[in-house]
């Protein structure tokens, strides 16, 4: 019954890939702008990677060059590809979704998050 599913967290070495993923119901992914964001120990959640429903995308300084964000509309899914990753970069990672007519229109969606965690 979840609106957004994140899966594809766990553990990495440092310099090594992962990718996400966050399953979206089809009445929300039609038509909601997408994004992941992340919370690590004793820090406040930070946006890292947002993609509209047209493609647009943007980035967190921290992970442009190295994250991609991208959307598969036949499945619903969004996918946060991370590549050269450093200590760093663990967090909580979630997925959110946002109106693109404003929160007048809809409310925000989140997930409940997967741990990502980047060490030897």
């Amino acid at each position: 019954q979840e609106q957004l599913v994140e899966s594809g967290g766990g553990l990495v070495q440092p310099g090594g890939s992962m990718r996400l993923s966050c399953a979206a119901s089809e009445s929300i992914f039609s038509i909601y702008n997408m994004g992941w964001s992340r919370q690590a120990p004793g820090k406040q959640r930070e946006l890292v990677a947002h993609i509209t429903k047209s493609g647009y995308t943007n980035y967190a300084n921290s992970v442009k060059g190295r994250f991609t964000i991208s959307r598969d509309n036949a499945q619903n899914t969004v996918y946060l590809q991370m590549n050269s990753l450093k200590p760093e970069d663990t967090a909580v990672y979630y997925c959110n979704a946002d109106h693109p007519l404003g929160a007048a229109y809809g409310r925000d969606y989140w997930g409940k998050g997967t741990l990502v965690t980047v060490s030897s």
